[in-house]
């Protein structure tokens, strides 16, 4: 299975990733998790953050995505996920494909900013920033919405939500 997290930078997919595979890799020894952001350190190249850039890293998260699943390793992937062809590929190609979308307001990401990628933005000393200079495409086909708008001191509620959704455990 792939469990597929989308969302903006700051949306909590990371996060939310780390709390599934601490539970799940209590029943499954052969998981594994794909964070965009670590997967373009581990390939070792300068690649960017500008949209040609991150189109190559979302063929990479894919089709790594789909090389595990087929050897029986579960996946989860938190991801940007900006390119809907890659989500529609996704669905066709790799079985038992679970794709969440994490929606959170541009308003409240600015307000988080975790990463103070958009303060940066703002102050001129970052760009590229999805959502901001980036067009952000929401995901039209996620098999779960999770609105994330609250500050959320404990995610089991979401943990729980994904789980039963997917039907696992």
């Amino acid at each position: 299975m792939v469990i597929w997290l989308i969302g903006l930078s700051g949306s909590g997919k990371t996060t939310i990733a780390n709390l599934l595979f601490k539970r799940l890799k209590k029943k499954y020894i052969n998981i594994v998790h794909l964070d965009g952001d670590r997967v373009r350190k581990i390939y070792g190249e300068k690649i960017g953050h500008i949209t040609k850039d991150r189109y190559k890293n979302a063929e990479r998260l894919s089709r790594l995505s789909k090389f595990l699943s087929d050897q029986k390793i579960h996946v989860i992937a938190s991801v940007l996920s900006n390119f809907p062809e890659w989500q529609k590929w996704n669905k066709k190609n790799i079985e038992n494909y679970f794709q969440i979308y994490l929606k959170v307001s541009l308003k409240t990401l600015i307000k988080r900013d975790n990463k103070k990628l958009y303060k940066k933005n703002v102050k001129g000393n970052r760009k590229n920033i999805v959502g901001v200079d980036i067009k952000f495409i929401e995901p039209t086909n996620s098999d779960l919405i999770i609105e994330n708008e609250k500050n959320i001191k404990s995610f089991k509620k979401m943990i729980d939500r994904i789980i039963k959704k997917i039907n696992i455990i």
